[in-house]
Formats: structure tokens, sequence, C-alpha cells
């Protein structure tokens, strides 16, 4: 749908903006020639006609709407590697979202599957295996989680039993809960699979390894002998990735079909173990890197959308006998919405610090230095979880500030809410990734104890120091939110000698304190971001223009005001925070969301999303959402005819007392 009118109340809030609203962009892109060229792809693959919906996804079946996601996939594809650019990309790149609602079929075989090959196949893997996944030979995807297990991994049942007579792997699933279950592309698309199975030689184990294993026939696209594969059914969300389950019936595979990187199994049977056993964490970070920036970027979506229908939705009356205001001079909405857009650009930047991280840690490890890896785990652990969690919370109020429209799939809202809500439990389960990140710090607070030395984002676990007066600076409240840190730490730690010294076996022990574990974990996470907008934001500043730093420091202030009033039990019981702080607190939330107020608009037009990649009846740049309401009424089959079929069999009989 095209409109060449603008609403007025949009046209108004983009004129009281302060800031360049492109340079806010190019700074979110890390670069005006990234925004140059994230532009010009999205420009190219999206005047694509026959890539777009003629119908509307929701008015398709479960099947067409696979089906339709295939035939997307496909010249999607064919697009994307026709001119491409010059190896350079975007991480804010949208198209997929433009033209999959729920998420595409190759999805496993680009986020994962390649990506493993990458970092666990040796040479001459590589060679055969990526060239021709590159090249779609194959489609692949990648299977570790199963019906019985998931984030456990030690407990996975998939079998890999070697046989040295024929140097084969023999794989099989044992039992119903072996079976593979979630894996996106299985169900009916892909026809290889690395399959995370428990490899076995002359009866001994060797834990979790990757195999590459082929499912279905390259011509026929039939199951192999041996295969049990399918899809699992719909889900709130990602109806078209294809999520599927796979058994195995005694398959076999040829040795070299190991991924032999880090760990190779020999002809005669004998396995030579990594130089590290967590090198195979390298691929889980990764994508756990991805998820953090994903989270950012559902948020930042439902935000724009939230926030441009709020400024064109009048309702109620402040005063009387006025007229009826925009719901974004509402302070409540203000409430619900303006941190949602300092929270988006908080996880924007702690996923490109952790991806920095990340790839330095990468040129680490091919030197042989493994170090860092446990406090990288950790931080990946813990930004996961906190960015899936508060961005899904927050799209949710995005939704409901848009009251029953909100409500609507054309909205695009519950889309968006079921995408995000689906991170705080794939890659790992949240609560557990917390619990990962409690070993972390639990080692680290008795590293500290002893005198060692801690990494740089736990470094600051050494300082034992009562907490110092309230200070509402940003320093001073990153150094509040350390004392809570320590805090709870400190408390989670006693508890585990407490329980420990009263017989409970460690890990009961361990068990029994869990819940305080979480909350340390939690608050280490917090610590770390609030550092990372801040130190993020200043280094952007340094270069922008005064419009843009006052307004991105608005954005952090804004961020650490709310964070501290959320968390104000953790800073009372920790800190030194009084009922005066909290009233000043208070009162300065308040101010930040006034002076926000006028760059509303602006702020959520620099995440410079086009309106194909909202699909959003809401959120369009033009701002004309009731007429877009009704024209997207207007496609649903139920109003192709003036009188539906069920009158006739069905009700006019009711209603004449014949049935």
């Amino acid at each position: 749908m095209t409109l060449k009118k603008v609403n007025p109340d949009l046209q108004k809030e983009r004129a009281t903006c302060t800031f360049n609203v492109e340079e806010l962009t190019n700074i979110l892109d890390t670069g005006a020639e990234i925004t140059a060229i994230r532009r010009a792809e999205e420009e190219r693959v999206l005047s694509v006609k026959e890539i777009r919906d003629e119908i509307p996804e929701e008015y398709l079946s479960h099947k067409e709407k696979y089906e339709n996601a295939i035939r997307k996939a496909v010249i999607l594809h064919k697009v994307m590697n026709t001119n491409a650019n010059d190896g350079m990309s975007s991480l804010r790149s949208s198209i997929g979202a433009a033209i999959f609602k729920d998420g595409s079929p190759f999805a496993l075989h680009n986020g994962m599957f390649m990506p493993t090959l990458l970092g666990q196949a040796d040479e001459e893997q590589k060679k055969y295996w990526y060239t021709r996944a590159k090249n779609m030979e194959f489609i692949g995807t990648y299977a570790q989680t199963e019906l019985g297990h998931g984030t456990f991994i030690r407990g996975l049942e998939t079998q890999a039993t070697y046989d040295e007579k024929t140097e084969e792997f023999i794989l099989h699933s044992p039992t119903l809960t072996a079976y593979k279950w979630w894996p996106g592309g299985l169900g009916h698309t892909t026809n290889y699979c690395i399959v995370m199975a428990q490899l076995k030689i002359k009866g001994k184990s060797y834990g979790m390894q990757p195999f590459i294993v082929q499912i279905r026939d390259e011509e026929t696209h039939i199951p192999l002998p041996g295969i049990k594969v399918g899809e699992i059914g719909a889900k709130l969300g990602f109806n078209t990735v294809n999520n599927g389950y796979l058994g195995f019936d005694n398959v076999r595979i040829p040795r070299r079909n190991m991924l032999m990187k880090n760990c190779q199994v020999l002809k005669d049977g004998t396995f030579k173990s990594a130089p590290n056993s967590k090198l195979a964490y390298g691929t889980m970070v990764m994508v756990r890197v991805a998820i953090v920036y994903s989270s950012a970027d559902y948020l930042a979506r439902a935000t724009t959308i939230a926030v441009r229908y709020s400024a064109v939705r009048h309702q109620s009356q402040i005063k009387v006998n006025e007229p009826e205001p925009q719901i974004l001079d509402f302070v409540t909405q203000q409430h619900k919405l303006f941190i949602a857009i300092a929270t988006s650009h908080a996880y924007f930047y702690s996923a490109y610090w952790l991806q920095d991280l990340y790839t330095n840690y990468l040129k680490e490890m091919e030197r042989g230095n493994y170090d860092r890896l446990p406090e990288l785990h950790a931080l990946a652990c813990v930004l996961k979880v906190i960015s899936s969690s508060d961005c899904t919370a927050l799209i949710e109020k995005c939704r409901l500030s848009c009251g029953g429209h909100g409500f609507m799939l054309s909205s695009n809202l519950p889309h968006i809410y079921g995408l995000c809500t689906a991170s705080c439990t794939y890659e790992g389960e949240n609560t557990v990734l917390l619990l990962q990140t409690a070993r972390s710090l639990v080692k680290a607070w008795n590293e500290s104890s002893k005198g060692g030395t801690l990494r740089p984002t736990m470094a600051y676990l050494a300082d034992r120091s009562p907490a110092a007066e309230w200070d509402s600076s940003l320093d001073g409240i990153i150094k509040a939110f350390q004392k809570v840190s320590v805090g709870k730490l400190s408390t989670s730690v006693s508890s585990l000698a407490q329980y420990t010294a009263s017989g409970l076996a460690p890990e009961d022990a361990w068990n029994k304190t869990s819940v305080q574990l979480i909350a340390a974990a939690e608050a280490y996470g917090r610590t770390v971001v609030l550092s990372i907008f801040k130190n993020e934001v200043e280094k952007y500043a340094k270069t922008a223009s005064k419009e843009v730093k006052s307004v991105l420091f608005d954005l952090v202030e804004l961020y650490f005001t709310h964070m501290a009033l959320e968390k104000m039990g953790d800073l009372l019981l920790f800190t030194k925070l009084s009922q005066k702080d909290v009233s000043g607190l208070q009162r300065k939330y308040e101010n930040m969301l006034e002076k926000i107020r006028p760059n509303a608009v602006g702020l959520v037009d620099a995440f410079d999303y086009r309106d194909e990649v909202l699909n959003s009846t809401l959120g369009a740049y033009d701002g004309m959402a009731y007429e877009r309401l009704m024209a997207e009424a207007a496609k649903s089959p139920l109003n192709t005819e003036p009188v539906n079929d069920t009158f006739h069999k069905y009700l006019k009989p009711l209603m004449k007392g014949k049935l």
C-alpha cells in the first residue's frame, strides 16, 4: 500500500526534532559508508516484486506458509548473490525481516551450519563441505537439542559408535527422548545436518562431538534408510523456519564425516583430544553475540511502531474542554516507550562491544592463548540472558501501549514478541545460562580472595570496601551497581559455604543457593551493560555533533536513572541510597522523559527501518495508521463475499428454528 500523504502529527513531531537523524543512523550502523551499503542492498533486494507477499501470511495455512517461505528464500538467495557488495556488510541489515515475517527456512544453514563448518572442520573438510554449502549445492542445519535434553549437553543421548573394521560411525537414537528436536529447516528443507552425538569407541565414551550426516537423497529428497525426520508443528513464532525432528536407526557414516579441527578419531580408533576442552564453545559464543544484537533489533522495531502510533493516536483529555491529546503526551505512555528506545541503544552497543571482544579472542586463540575464554563465555551467557529477557518484556509493553490495535497481527507487534521471546530459551535457556555465569563469578570471587588477578569485567569484585555516599552521576550509579553485584555474590558464596559446612554435598549446596546465584549473575550483567553503554556513547560522542551527543547522553541518563529505580530494593540493601535519593531519582527520571519527548519520533526514525521491514499497519513512516488498518482488513478472505456459506448452512436454520 502506497500513501503519498503523511499524517500531520508525525510531520509536526519531525519538525521538533533537535538533532540530525541521519547522523544518529550512521552511528548505529557504525559508519555512513555502512549505512549507504545497507540501504543500497535493501533497495536492490526489496525492489524485486516476486519476493513480496500478495496475500498476508496470516491468511495462509501452515503448509502454504512454508511453501511460500521456500519460494521467497530461493529468490532471496539468487538476488543476494548477484552484484554483492565488496565484502562490506551491516549487522543491522533487516532484509530478512522484510521478507519473512516468521523466519526463513534457510536460517540455520546460514546461521549455524556454515559457521560450525568454519569453526570445527579441518582444512580438508572445509574445502569440500564449506564450498558446497556456500554454493547451496546442498542445504544443512545443526542438530544438538533433543526431545529430552537441551541446555544440558552431557545429557544428550544420540550415539555415534566407531566401527574400526569399516572405518565408520554408527549413529543411533536409543530412545524416543534421543530424537533431535527443534533444528530449523530440518523438517522438509535440508538434506544434510551437523549432528552433535556422544562418541563411543570400544565401549568408552569420549563426550559430545560434531558429525556431518546426509539425511535426504540429493536428487529425490527422500529420507535415507534409517533416518526418521519430519516437522515438529506450529509454534508461537518462527513458523516458517521449518523446525524439525530427527531420529537414527543405526545409520552409518564415513569416519571423515566427524568434524576434526579440534578432536580427531584415527583409522584404528585412537582418539586425539582438543588442546582445550572448551574450544567448541566458540560457535555458541558467536550465536549468543547475534542474539544480543537481534534482541535489540526486535525491540527497536517494536518501539518504532509504538512511538509512531502514539504520535498519531489521540485519546482522552488531560484538561476539560480541550482537544484529545496525542497519547505520546501522557507521561505514563512516555514511561512505557522511552526506556524501550534507550534499552535498544544499550544492547546495540553491547552487541558491537561483545562482537569486538569475540573477534579479538579468535585472534588470541589462533596463537594458542585461551585465557580469556572463561570470561568471554560468562559474558556471552549473561548478556544473552538480560538482553533477551529485557527486550521481550519491553516489546510486550510496546504492544500494550498500542491498546487493542496492538493485538492485531497486522500491527506486527505479536509477531515480533513471538520471535524475541523464543530467544529466552534457544541457544541456552536463560536460567541455566545465568547459573553458568554464576560459576565463573564464584570462581573469580575465590581467586580474588586468594589475591589472584581478575579479568577486566570482573576486576571490581576485588573491592570489598563499604559503599560510599550515594552519587547520582553516571559513574556513581555504575559503582553502586558494582556494590550490589559484590554484595549479592558475597551472600551467595557465604550461603554455599554454610550449606556445605552443614553437611550438604557441594552439588546440593549449589542447588539450594541457585536462586541467590542467578540474582548475583544478573547483577554482574547489569554492571557490564551500564559500563558498556556509557563507554561506547562516550566513544561515539567524540566525533558527533553537539546535538547528537546531547540526545545520546539523554538516553544514557534515562537508562541509568530507570535502572536505579527498577533495582531500588537492591540498592537500598547494598548501598547508601536513601529515601531522599530515591525522590531525587524519580524527579530526574520524569525530567528526562520531558526532555526526550520532542525527539521521540526522531529517535525511532534514526533506527531507519523501511516500511517493508516493520510490516506494520501502525508503524509506517507516513503515520496513516487508520487507513492502513482498514486496507489490511479488506484483505481478509472472509471479506471477499458479502454472505458466507455458513449463513445458509447453519445460521439461517438456527434463526428459523429448523435445525
